[in-house]
């Protein structure tokens, strides 16, 4: 049997990261430690475009690595693994991967290609205390904040879980407060 029928067989004929079943390809996992079907996944072609092109990224997409990431494919789990790695300034991804499990070889294989290791050339956002803030952490206002274009007043002491961090300015951070999504300067928080 060819790689691409084992494959084909395996992934019940549809993307195994997605779940769609039209414009599949055959895609090698980069850094494999293993051959053949094993280093493959079957992918869609809108998954294998967003893979390779970053700008082409859409964290909407995404969201399907809550199922793909409990594959018992280890191949599958380990390119679920450097998506959310890939995504994980977005917040959410943060709350997949603490509930991932893997085993300790797949983790070193997803780490091989060097996802999941912070880049040293990126803005570093701090609160009020000098702590690093990630995306995912959560904090607690320092001081009664307006929000601009609302009436609404954020009071101190308020908790704003599963921030996200603004990639052009070291200063701001987002986060739900009473349901509504807002920007928060970071000097104005203490991460929790």
């Amino acid at each position: 049997m060819s790689l691409e029928q084992t494959l084909f067989e395996r992934a019940n004929n549809s993307c195994e990261l997605c779940g769609n079943g039209e414009h599949l390809q055959v895609f090698q996992i980069p850094e494999s430690p293993m051959e053949g079907a094993d280093a493959h996944i079957l992918v869609c072609e809108t998954c294998a475009n967003q893979i390779e092109n970053e700008e082409a990224r859409d964290p909407n997409h995404w969201r399907c690595l809550n199922d793909s990431m409990w594959s018992a494919v280890p191949a599958v789990k380990v390119m679920s693994w450097r998506m959310l790695q890939r995504l994980k300034s977005e917040g959410w991804p943060q709350d997949l991967l603490d509930m991932m499990y893997m085993e300790e070889a797949e983790l070193a294989w997803a780490k091989a290609a060097g996802d999941g290791v912070e880049a040293k050339q990126g803005l570093v956002h701090r609160d009020s205390n000098g702590n690093i803030l990630e995306a995912g952490d959560s904090v607690i206002l320092i001081k009664d904040l307006k929000v601009k274009g609302s009436s609404m007043v954020a009071k101190q002491g308020t908790a704003v879980r599963r921030i996200s961090l603004d990639h052009e300015n070291e200063k701001y951070i987002e986060g739900k407060v009473e349901g509504q999504q807002i920007v928060i300067i970071t000097d104005y928080v203490k991460k929790i």
